[in-house]
């Protein structure tokens, strides 16, 4: 209903402009017609007698300017653009009959009259008679306007109704939804708000890949289609990047824990007074349980940076004294590579946390030494390239297949499974690295080659040099 009042709203206004355009060229080209009869009126009035000059075109009389009446005065600052700009001449527009109403013949009494005071005249116009000739026309116009009114109402009413179809489908679904969560358990309540993310396009509860289809005839209802069904591709991507994060974490959980119930169980059954036995339980509880605390760590990590409650402290330092740090440690822990350190110049990060690029490199640096044979070189090199740091990390190990390539920022992902229970780890080191570079507006570009070895280039936004 708004709608249509809103589109009648319009079209009225629009009808009302090109009336009030229309009366005005046609009005303006009545006074334009008789001004110029007056100026030939005046040109051959020469105090003859003013009956037979007002003879000589009909709907004019000159009359002594004591016998004529006040009225609307026109164009008197626009005389000089009229046919009379040769005459001091006022002009007024009045009504002939009173009182005034909207008829015919209060119409066709209205007179133009043109004063001419140094002749001591004026010539009246009856303006009335010409557009009484067009009152027909008038009728005609407007019961036009009206019927076009009507059927606009209608077809817009109709194309209305047919755009806002799905819109009204889809709040009915929602309303319904809405109204059996309220009144179900719990356990239903939680299986209608799944249901309650996919209503919108008539989508079931346990599947978030349905779309919403919009054919031709709703075209206006393409890009609000395209939204929702790119909203629901998101809801969709993280729904299911939940449900495998979860269950990747419960997966890498339950080894360490029943490596420790089955070692506490062997400490229960024969390690009481087995010193050997007692010892190893002891050595794996310990490991594992240092392994477990390690992946916790990282999960609280990433929970933290998606929740956005992870505080960074922002500076500006020398990112060659921090690899250089960075080496020195890896070198004291790890002795049985070779890291190779290059630098062009001292380089300046700028407002980055200290902290958390040292983590990143340092995870980048302990990935590339695991999958690195023992007395192999490991490069590093920093670079300034048009305001940007570039950290470079090079090894000859074992590579990454293509097709793992795309997946190794991905949370859990490890190519080689096998390879992965050799090497430890969580598989979360590079989602790690991925969140603080991106959190510090860098980038990181990888390059590798099965059997041959991985690059992996870090940028970070560098300080200007003074």
């Amino acid at each position: 209903m708004r709608l249509n009042l809103n589109l009648l709203e319009r079209l009225f206004i629009i009808f009302l402009i090109l009336n009030s355009l229309f009366a005005i060229c046609f009005l303006g080209g009545a006074l334009w017609s008789a001004e110029k009869n007056t100026a030939i009126l005046m040109d051959s009035y020469n105090g003859t007698n003013a009956s037979v000059i007002s003879e000589q075109i009909p709907g004019y009389q000159v009359v002594p300017l004591s016998d004529t009446t006040d009225g609307a005065s026109l164009f008197d600052k626009l005389n000089d653009g009229t046919p009379l700009k040769e005459y001091k001449v006022t002009r007024s527009l009045s009504f002939a009959q009173t009182p005034f109403s909207f008829d015919k013949e209060t119409f066709s009494s209205l007179v133009y009259t043109m004063r001419f005071p140094p002749e001591d005249i004026a010539i009246t116009y009856r303006l009335g008679l010409f557009l009484v000739q067009f009152w027909t026309l008038f009728h005609i116009l407007f019961i036009a306007e009206c019927i076009l009114l009507l059927l606009e109402i209608i077809r817009g009413a109709r194309s209305n109704r047919n755009i806002l179809r799905p819109l009204s489908d889809m709040t009915r679904q929602a309303q319904d939804l809405t109204s059996r969560i309220s009144t179900s358990s719990p356990h239903e309540q939680s299986k209608h708000l799944r249901q309650l993310t996919g209503t919108i396009s008539n989508i079931d509860a346990t599947k978030l890949d349905q779309r919403l289809p919009v054919d031709e005839a709703q075209r206006e209802l393409k890009d609000l289609a395209g939204a929702i069904n790119n909203m629901l591709t998101r809801i969709d991507e993280a729904y299911r990047a939940q449900v495998r994060f979860v269950s990747d974490a419960s997966h890498e959980l339950r080894t360490p824990i029943a490596v420790i119930q089955g070692y506490a169980n062997l400490l229960d059954r024969w390690g009481k007074n087995n010193q050997e036995t007692m010892q190893e339980a002891i050595d794996a509880i310990k490991g594992e349980s240092s392994s477990m605390k390690d992946l916790i760590e990282q999960l609280l990590f990433l929970a933290r940076g998606d929740n956005e409650t992870l505080q960074l402290y922002p500076e500006d330092f020398s990112a060659s004294e921090m690899l250089e740090e960075i080496i020195k440690e890896t070198i004291m822990i790890n002795p049985t590579h070779t890291l190779q350190l290059k630098m062009q110049s001292d380089v300046f990060l700028k407002n980055a946390d200290r902290q958390l690029i040292k983590q990143a490199l340092r995870i980048l640096i302990d990935n590339s030494i695991k999958y690195t044979p023992q007395n192999s070189e490991i490069a590093i090199s920093l670079s300034r390239e048009d305001g940007t740091a570039r950290i470079c990390v090079q090894d000859n190990g074992i590579g990454i297949d293509p097709e793992s390539l795309p997946h190794i920022f991905d949370r859990f992902y490890r190519s080689d499974e096998s390879r992965a229970r050799k090497t430890g780890g969580s598989g979360l080191g590079l989602s790690i690295m991925k969140w603080i570079i991106d959190r510090h507006g860098g980038s990181i570009e990888v390059v590798s080659r099965k059997g041959i070895g991985t690059k992996t280039s870090i940028l970070l936004p560098a300080k200007d040099q003074d």
